[in-house]
């Protein structure tokens, strides 16, 4: 589907109807990273309208010109997030850069927003002030990666804390194969000169009291977890879980346990709802 916005066209998909759900995948893949972790979830669940997104220069959508910071690809999403659901309450969830905008859209209208789900997140832009682990590596498939181009096992490597046929098959269909089709001069060009938002993201007015979910890798080498503490303070019905044996593709690497925490993510909105 496409969303035409003053100056962008956004392609989207969406499944589902009822609540809507944005969704916000990371810095170079596109919408395929969030619908292959999220949409197993949802299939279980009726009453949602999954809606994911692909940002600008990513995916389906172009990246135009004019957009050469954060603070205009939020703008982006927030006027997208009017065109298509104007005036509703909704969740959302973002991946990596996805939950930087995130946190962006809560800043901006948190009073519209009934769920927040955090994976991954980027807390801080500038990867030189980033409190991160080194790579480690807990499962390595020395044949697996044997059968890939040079290309494709460093890419795996990495990124991949456990490197498995199964982690690797899902990785290129939802993550690597979004990365691939990126437009990466336009993505540099942002990350080199304005990653950062103009603005304190995470200086809400009032601390955001509905349910919310970090989930952030203990190997994460690319944002790391412990930034992400220093925020939960904001909010007080924040589950906060660092899984071991899982890196920045969490999702993909701890499947059962990114399941149930989502799923329990939504069962307190639920509650919250149905007061």
């Amino acid at each position: 589907m496409k969303c035409k916005l003053d100056n962008i066209i956004i392609y989207y998909e969406e499944y589902g109807e009822g609540k809507p759900v944005i969704m916000l995948h990371g810095y170079y893949p596109d919408h395929r990273l969030m619908s292959g972790c999220m949409e197993p979830v949802f299939l279980k669940r009726e009453g949602y309208r999954r809606i994911y997104i692909d940002l600008p220069g990513m995916g389906k959508t172009k990246g135009e010109a004019w957009i050469d910071s954060s603070d205009k690809m939020l703008k982006v999403v927030l006027g997208f997030i009017d065109k298509v659901i104007p005036n509703e309450r909704f969740l959302i969830a973002g991946e990596s850069y996805g939950g930087y905008l995130a946190r962006g859209v809560m800043h901006h209208m948190s009073e519209r927003v009934d769920g927040l789900f955090l994976l991954c997140p980027s807390i801080i832009e500038d990867h030189s002030k980033r409190d991160t682990p080194p790579h480690t590596a807990i499962v390595i498939d020395n044949e697996l990666l044997s059968t890939l181009c040079k290309e494709d096992a460093e890419e795996f490597e990495s990124m991949a804390v456990v490197q498995s046929e199964e982690i690797w098959e899902r990785y290129n269909k939802e993550v690597y194969s979004g990365v691939r089709i990126a437009n990466a001069p336009f993505l540099e060009k942002i990350r080199n000169e304005s990653f950062s938002f103009s603005f304190d993201v995470d200086r809400l007015k009032d601390k955001y009291e509905k349910p919310v979910l970090f989930l952030l890798g203990r190997q994460d080498s690319s944002v790391g977890y412990k930034d992400a503490w220093n925020i939960l303070d904001s909010f007080p019905r924040g589950t906060f879980a660092v899984l071991d044996r899982a890196g920045h593709n969490l999702q993909l690497e701890q499947v059962e346990v990114f399941n149930t925490l989502v799923d329990e993510w939504i069962d307190r909105v639920e509650e919250i709802l149905l007061k």
